[in-house]
């Protein structure tokens, strides 16, 4: 399994929102890409980063730092927050970002999705933000009435290869991931499923790695020091 530490970007700096909420939003570093190369360093091969400001306007606010990061180190990065046109797809791969991850767009506009997938082939992921069994939009403040499961299933029919699955319930807690959701969906597809929120302990990960999941990301409890990243990816 691999592991994707997190860095959350908005004007530049690496921040933490507790559950998507801007209002309760962490400052740990003005130096986005310092931070990065402390994952390298760590034994880290790749990055999950989300442009938080880039998720409100739809545009490639924090582009500049985005390729910074991409500059300091080779980590596979994958990118998401707002991507919602061809036009920053292209933007984020002309960069050299390994992969660009669509979120309410794939629910919006499927269309987009077919596109990006048959231009971009698997640079392209797609974000399931899960509430209540539904898939969550904008930035998690809406439900879209969409079945996850039948939303994945879709997303596997239209070539997609790799889902990044948030259990917005369990985001930025510290009180443990949604194993059973994670099992769940790795037995029902043959995607690539990426498990976020919540992982909060090395417990968290060795559980994650023994369903077979093709990744994990860790966020909040790396930076609160709840996960040593060299140890866990030793670990697993």
């Amino acid at each position: 399994m691999l592991l994707f530490p997190a860095i959350d970007l908005y004007q530049g700096k690496a921040v933490r929102l507790l559950r998507g909420d801007y209002a309760q939003m962490t400052v740990y570093s003005n130096d986005p890409p310092e931070i990065a190369k402390k994952f390298k360093k760590a034994g880290a091969t790749h990055i999950h980063l989300v442009d938080l400001e880039g998720a409100k306007t739809g545009e490639t606010p924090n582009l500049e730092t985005v390729k910074a990061i991409l500059a300091a180190t080779d980590l596979f990065a994958e990118v998401g927050g707002g991507i919602r046109s061809m036009e920053v797809i292209d933007r984020y791969v002309e960069a050299g970002v390994s992969r660009v991850i669509l979120g309410t767009a794939a629910v919006t506009n499927p269309e987009l999705i077919a596109e990006a997938v048959q231009k971009h082939g698997d640079k392209i992921a797609v974000g399931v933000d899960i509430k209540d069994g539904c898939v969550a939009i904008k930035g998690w403040t809406e439900s879209s009435g969409l079945d996850a499961f039948a939303f994945c299933e879709k997303m596997q029919k239209m070539g997609v290869s790799t889902l990044i699955c948030t259990d917005i319930s369990k985001d930025g807690m510290m009180q443990g991931t949604n194993r059973e959701l994670y099992k769940t969906l790795s037995e029902r597809f043959s995607l690539q499923i990426v498990a976020s929120g919540g992982v909060s302990s090395l417990e968290d990960i060795q559980a994650l790695a023994a369903m077979n999941l093709y990744g994990a990301i860790i966020g909040k409890a790396y930076y609160t020091g709840a996960i040593d990243l060299k140890e866990a990816l030793a670990n697993i």
